[in-house]
């Protein structure tokens, strides 16, 4: 038997967070789950805040857990959904809590800011695409909602970093979630001051930016002490989750495309460079940070969150349903044609996630769905709609034609939604693995603490260690 290696694996999405044990024998990683927690969004003073210290009082259960295996655990990383931060003062101490991403507070921001700078001019300098809830525009809606804190803010951590800090006292910028800002200069790979400063932001807050498989450093005394974990370093990996879901996707050639499937839906392409032209502009594709100082092109598309909101509503107001009943429901219904836009507004954030599919589908003419599995058709098929069209652009955009998608991400274990993937994309599809962020973030890990050569060689372990199931169009 050959020596055993371990690291852990956090990923903090925007639903739940989850701590696994990932172990490397003999060529093959074997994952073991030894934490999850609901995240909870927590709406006061009318405005949606992230519980940041009951996440933070997680991931040290976490530890404490990990810790009990008694096993040599080399290293840790921290991977979270994108563009959210905490702002600190002089002395390092956060000031107020972190605001979540689908607060209202950046309504008509992306105009606002298009007034100081030409919107094309913005995606051209950053290559990202426009999302009401990107960091630039959050901190730009930080002058109306908390222009105090603001002045103050002499450091911006991201919400992966803002942990980091908290384990190791050191603050840091990983390059992949950087990126997510709209604020880096999407060809230099670093920050873009000139438009920090066009906007009004303080250039002193965005710290020194660093590459995935870069080592933090150690846990601080006080954090060993409460969890009983020792001699482990803190490493940043891809630390926004797409760019960890991307690592973990066991790509096979340069024209596979791939499928992130969570909240989010993320489909796109790893390229070299950035592609900043008129069309990429026009289809609002992103040119994210992805691991090797890589490009990621991609869509973002609002995903499995419209399905779990629905369950979450039919569970309040008709009755306790999992999500093995919604796809039979699905699979059964009477009328499958039902589709919504997952773009639309209204799918966002609301209360009531089956009020909104049905006044959607009644407002543009397609009459009312009645029950559970026609409410989840128009789900399928809007997401699935968007999926078409993505590929259909991207490959125009790039001039590649996709070969197949590899899905992952938990949304792979709902089978209805892979093979109505396959059917209106036209794709082959592969899924798997499920756990596509927690494998990205340990061959990181792996990485970067020599274990292994690179990432490549990664993700053929991947390969070796977990089952890839093919949907045919």
């Amino acid at each position: 038997m050959g020596e055993k290696i371990y690291n852990l694996a956090f990923d903090f999405g925007a639903s739940s967070g989850r701590m696994v044990l990932c172990k490397l024998e003999d060529g093959k990683l074997e994952l073991e789950e030894l934490h999850r927690f609901p995240n909870h969004e927590v709406r006061v003073g009318g405005h949606i805040y992230w519980d940041l210290f009951g996440l933070y009082h997680e991931l040290k259960q976490g530890l404490k857990k990990a810790a009990a295996k008694k096993v040599p655990i080399q290293s840790l990383a921290i991977d979270t959904w994108g563009v959210d931060y905490g702002l600190f003062d002089k002395d390092g101490n956060l000031i107020g809590n972190p605001v979540n991403y689908r607060d209202s507070r950046t309504d008509g921001v992306i105009d606002e800011i298009g007034k100081i700078i030409p919107l094309e001019e913005l995606y051209n300098r950053t290559g990202i695409e426009f999302m009401y809830f990107n960091s630039i525009f959050q901190l730009y809606a930080e002058k109306k909602m908390r222009p105090v804190i603001l002045d103050n803010a002499k450091r911006i951590l991201f919400m992966p970093e803002l942990f980091g800090y908290f384990l190791t006292g050191i603050m840091y910028t990983e390059y992949t979630f950087a990126s997510t800002s709209q604020l880096l200069d999407a060809r230099k790979r670093e920050w873009d001051y000139d438009l920090i400063e066009k906007l009004g932001l303080n250039k002193e807050m965005f710290g020194d930016i660093v590459m995935p498989g870069t080592i933090i450093g150690g846990l601080l005394p006080e954090v060993e002490e409460e969890t009983g974990l020792k001699d482990v370093k803190v490493i940043a990996v891809g630390s926004h989750d797409t760019a960890s879901a991307v690592a973990g996707a066991p790509l096979e050639s340069d024209d596979a495309a791939f499928l992130s499937c969570g909240t989010w839906s993320l489909l796109g392409m790893v390229l070299d460079e950035p592609i900043l032209n008129e069309a990429s502009y026009k289809y609002n594709y992103t040119n994210e940070g992805s691991i090797d100082g890589k490009i990621q092109f991609l869509k973002n598309i609002n995903g499995l969150w419209i399905m779990q909101n629905l369950r979450r509503n039919w569970c309040e107001f008709e009755g306790e349903v999992g999500f093995p009943d919604i796809i039979r429901e699905a699979r059964a219904a009477r009328r499958q044609d039902f589709s919504i836009n997952p773009k639309d507004p209204r799918f966002t954030a609301p209360l009531n996630m089956m009020k909104e599919i049905v006044g959607y589908c009644e407002e543009t003419g397609q009459g009312t769905p009645e029950g559970l599995g026609e409410m989840a058709m128009a789900i399928y098929n809007g997401l699935t709609e968007e999926y078409r069209k993505s590929v259909k652009y991207m490959e125009e955009i790039t001039g590649k034609t996709v070969s197949c998608i590899n899905m992952v991400g938990g949304g792979i274990q709902d089978q209805l939604l892979c093979e109505l993937t396959a059917k209106k994309t036209g794709k082959r599809v592969m899924a798997g693995p499920v756990e596509g962020s927690v494998l990205g973030n340990s061959i990181v890990q792996l990485v970067a603490m020599g274990e292994i050569k690179d990432v490549q060689a990664g993700r053929q372990i991947i390969r070796d260690s977990f089952e890839v199931k093919i949907y045919e169009p």
